[in-house]
């Protein structure tokens, strides 16, 4: 009887939190910042991975409009100069710097990307390093991937993350003050079910940026972790997954996620979460009431599973219920 009630006292809170915060894109102390901090970002040297396409293209074109002197960075390079191309801002297009990364590239080329930032322009080194690029790989079983599939999600989205904060960083050290942007994940704070791997690159992330921070912070490091929930690109191409979805799975535009980031970053938040719901409510339930979250996560594991596999949507309440129409 005592399980039954508590079943049906759990179920209730989770149908209050998705109807009071319904509307809601961002955690409660993100939400309560309502306009980005715009001297924090003028004039500030801001170096950006991933910026060629997605969440960090808006981000690039939100910055630049904000006056920002850019560093864009990504494997694409003839991707960077359209979106270089595409930039209007005080220092944009024309001083925008185009600077071609590849994470696993190994230490020697990303010491070398990190003098050439360094020097970019003068008397002034990077103030905000935002850590955009990732990988991931269509969702499936934790059993299923492959080690080569391990590596690469670990190379880029960890190992050389890490590695590029690690040569930068003493950099910061010596002017006094730096400030590391980490875009993360949903999957960085909950189960994800489907994406094992991805969500234990993010789960990485999260330790080492939050570790950093508590060791430099009174040495004028600051950290601001990003935990995004899923994400719809201007252009159709989706974040959190590969794939088209069906049009009832609902995300977040990458606008409005930009727009959160960099509210949360020049406010200097420690870490934010965006995202539509149930998601956002999913990740209030773990972190606070992490009993009924992950037995929430255990019920509708193998059902979103199933869900990625017929490409339908992985993010619906229904799962709870095994069901889950395809697009």
């Amino acid at each position: 009887m005592l399980a039954v009630v508590f079943f049906w006292v759990s179920f209730f809170l989770l149908l209050l939190l998705l109807f009071k915060f319904a509307t809601a894109h961002g955690d409660f102390t993100l939400m309560s910042k309502k306009h980005v901090k715009r001297e924090e970002i003028e004039d500030k040297v801001v170096w950006i991975t991933g910026a060629s396409r997605g969440i960090g293209e808006v981000l690039v074109k939100q910055l630049a409009g904000l006056g920002a002197k850019l560093i864009i960075s990504a494997r694409d390079e003839a991707g960077l100069e359209r979106v270089k191309n595409e930039l209007s801002g005080k220092f944009a297009p024309n001083e925008v710097k185009v600077l071609p990364l590849d994470l696993s590239s190994g230490e020697n080329k990303l010491k070398e990307a990190v003098e050439m930032a360094e020097s970019f322009f003068p008397g002034s080194g990077v103030d905000y390093m935002i850590h955009n690029a990732a990988f991931e790989r269509p969702k499936s079983t934790a059993l299923d991937v492959s080690e080569e599939s391990m590596k690469t999600t670990f190379d880029v989205n960890v190992l050389g993350t890490i590695s590029l904060t690690r040569l930068l960083a003493p950099r910061m050290l010596q002017r006094g003050h730096g400030h590391f942007v980490v875009m993360s994940s949903a999957a960085g704070k909950t189960p994800a079910p489907g994406q094992a791997v991805y969500s234990a690159s993010k789960h990485a992330l999260n330790g080492y940026f939050h570790s950093l921070r508590s060791e430099l912070y009174h040495k004028g490091i600051r950290v601001t972790v990003v935990c995004p929930g899923p994400i719809e690109t201007s252009t159709g191409s989706v974040v959190e997954a590969i794939g088209k979805k069906g049009i009832s799975e609902k995300r977040l535009s990458s606008e409005r996620c930009a727009e959160l980031t960099i509210i949360a970053a020049s406010h200097n938040l420690k870490e934010v979460w965006i995202s539509s719901q149930p998601v956002l409510a999913v990740m209030y339930l773990v972190q606070y009431m992490p009993t009924i979250g992950y037995w929430l996560m255990d019920k509708i594991g193998g059902n979103r599973v199933e869900a990625a596999a017929r490409k339908g949507n992985t993010y619906s309440l229904s799962l709870l219920f095994g069901k889950n129409k395809s697009s």
